[in-house]
């Protein structure tokens, strides 16, 4: 009998040393947020050919998305980009590929490349935000990203094809 009041007594004390250790006080800390800027890092070249004239039509600075992390970001978080500059994203195989525009803050013109880096289809205007799916036509091995309206101004159609300089 002694021993099961010790040990009732040790369970007790045990217990009041745990909830005095909890507390009810709320704590006021102050979170910051800070937001982060996403800038451009230029890790290439591209020159849009034309396919009838091997032309060259313009030439881009490119940022490269060939991982899962910047093949799911892309150009998320971006409030703006120049017009001489792109983002080229690079898959391991071919295949018909399907982009939208979610935490995408510019409106873009996305360019489906053939694995012969022919353009197979464009999809133009792509809204900000929205997450509307925009397929390409073909399989697709690589898909460019530029500035909505550009691929008009620029004349571009299936066919025309891409020569990368990576750095």
């Amino acid at each position: 009998m002694k021993r099961q009041w010790l040990k009732l007594c040790a369970v007790s004390v045990l217990g009041i040393f745990s909830f005095s250790s909890i507390s009810c006080k709320k704590e006021s800390k102050s979170k910051t947020v800070k937001a982060i800027t996403v800038s451009f890092q230029k890790e290439g070249e591209l020159q849009l050919k034309k396919a009838a004239s091997d032309s060259i039509i313009t030439k881009l600075d490119i940022e490269i998305a060939d991982d899962d992390y910047s093949t799911q970001t892309g150009l998320m978080y971006r409030k703006s980009m120049k017009n001489h500059q792109g983002m080229l994203f690079i898959f391991p195989d071919s295949d018909y590929r399907s982009f939208y525009m979610k935490n995408t803050e510019i409106p873009l013109d996305i360019i489906y490349i053939s694995e012969d880096k022919q353009i197979v289809s464009i999809q133009k205007n792509a809204k900000p935000m929205d997450e509307t799916s925009l397929p390409s036509e073909a399989p697709a091995k690589y898909v460019l990203e530029i500035n909505a309206g550009l691929s008009d101004i620029w004349e571009l159609e299936k066919g025309d094809r891409i020569d990368v300089i990576v750095n």
